[in-house]
């Protein structure tokens, strides 16, 4: 019994005092019975589909909030990605699609809906082409539809055709919302190597490999982290791994437990448990703050791919103790302009753009919610997307970009975004032109890791 007090105790101050919380709860559902020639059909069939299943999604997730006591932040949905059910339809009514998938979010009160998505690894359909010729109107004329492409696998090597249309498309979706400093971009990732049951947006989708419905659930913890590590200040790196793994393998089972009541009675399976270190604004809810009291006066100084592949390496240890069923990505997220730490790294010139994509070798996604310059061209954006899917694809690992060129804006202004995507500082990129490369395009072969049967 006092074992069962203590951990509740200790859960009660995580909660109040470091910033504990679900970041989300995630419904993923499948489309593939939507699919129809007649498109009007079809637009009905996916509205009917989503408000059945998730109809109870937001009133449970409150319910399950109030009675446990840890904040639940944002109910979300993941559906099939929506390429691969548009057949013929046209450019227009891919646009009408995602408005109906705004709404059915907006009537349904959840966050964000992702999956307005396509799988162009290899090669691209013609549903996955009509796709990606609406998304820079689907993502301006829409609040919660978020997008992502995945441009690269290790098994396929990466789709350089696929990649030069995104340069295009982060441009435009910029262009047409540059009265939100270009806020449509930070709805749309650029993958390699994508999971089939993240949660966390805007990259999430409900793969192929799913069932009909599952509930995914991704937990955040920076603020516990850095608490425990704040309580031992002269331990060593064995004994600093050894806290973050067990602070893990506290948070996953909280999470989990949240999450298979939300499932049960919503009567749907229960799928997994991404225990990504995911930051917020919020004061001490920051893993740049961690790696500074692994060590680093601050973030971005020599030493940071190291405190980050401790910490990353921990987290994952400490929740796969936790739970077998951990999950979607799952380590530590460096949204820039979502982590304080991040952006006063920035500001006092100790992170750049470079460092930041070194991270990424070694930590869970990519170059995440990072603000450009607005004069970046197609070809530079399509060569950082280029550059993050060669890491990932070499390194066997997911890798993400969701950059945001923001129009008129020069480097070291600061833009808001506003709610939890916070703020940022605009970086600017290599002066020098990618123009060649990108024009050649082709497809880069998979590498020898590829041949593993």
């Amino acid at each position: 019994m006092n074992i069962a007090i203590d951990e509740m105790m200790e859960t009660m101050r995580m909660i109040e005092m470091e910033n504990l919380d679900i970041r989300t709860v995630t419904m993923g559902i499948s489309l593939h019975d939507c699919s129809d020639s007649d498109f009007q059909q079809m637009n009905t069939k996916v509205y009917d589909k989503i408000v059945s299943y998730a109809g109870r999604l937001k009133e449970v997730a409150d319910q399950v909030e109030k009675e446990f006591g840890i904040p639940i932040i944002n109910k979300r949905i993941s559906i099939t990605p929506i390429a691969e059910i548009l057949g013929n339809a046209t450019k227009e009514q891919a646009v009408e699609l995602a408005r109906t998938l705004d709404k059915a979010a907006a009537d349904l009160r959840v966050d964000f809906i992702g999956g307005f998505s396509a799988l162009v690894h290899k090669g691209i359909t013609k549903g996955d082409q009509t796709l990606l010729d609406a998304l820079p109107e689907a993502l301006s004329v829409t609040e919660r539809v978020c997008a992502s492409v995945s441009v690269a696998t290790t098994r396929t090597g990466i789709n350089m055709d696929a990649v030069r249309q995104m340069g295009l498309i982060i441009k435009e979706a910029a262009e047409r919302t540059k009265d939100q400093n270009g806020l449509a971009c930070a709805k749309l990732v650029v993958f390699c190597n994508p999971v089939e049951d993240n949660p966390f947006m805007a990259g999430a989708f409900h793969g192929a490999g799913e069932g009909e419905a599952v509930i995914n659930v991704g937990v955040s913890g920076p603020g516990v982290v850095l608490s425990a590590l704040k309580r031992h200040p002269d331990a060593d790196l064995g004994e600093v791994s050894d806290i973050i793994k067990k602070t893990a393998f506290k948070v996953t089972r909280a999470g989990e437990l949240i999450g298979r009541v939300v499932a049960e009675r919503l009567g749907i399976p229960f799928g997994i448990m991404d225990l990504s270190l995911a930051p917020t604004n919020a004061m001490n809810d920051s893993v740049a703050e961690i790696l500074e009291e692994i060590g680093l006066e601050r973030v971005g100084t020599h030493g940071t791919i190291a405190a980050l592949a401790l910490m990353n390496d921990a987290v994952k240890k400490g929740g796969a103790m936790a739970s077998s069923y951990v999950g979607g990505l799952s380590g530590a997220f460096i949204p820039v302009s979502e982590d304080n730490g991040m952006i006063r790294g920035i500001i006092d010139n100790a992170l750049t753009l470079s460092k930041l994509e070194a991270m990424t070798c070694v930590c869970s996604v990519g170059l995440d919610m990072i603000a450009l310059t607005g004069d970046v061209t197609p070809a530079t954006l399509s060569a950082l997307i280029a550059d993050e899917a060669a890491i990932g694809m070499i390194n066997k690992k997911t890798t993400a970009v969701r950059v945001i060129p923001v129009p008129g804006k020069q480097e070291g202004d600061i833009v808001e975004f506003g709610g939890l995507l916070g703020r940022a500082p605009v970086m600017g990129v290599n002066p020098y032109s990618s123009e060649k490369l990108i024009r050649r395009a082709g497809r880069i072969p998979a590498p020898l890791q590829a041949l593993i049967n």
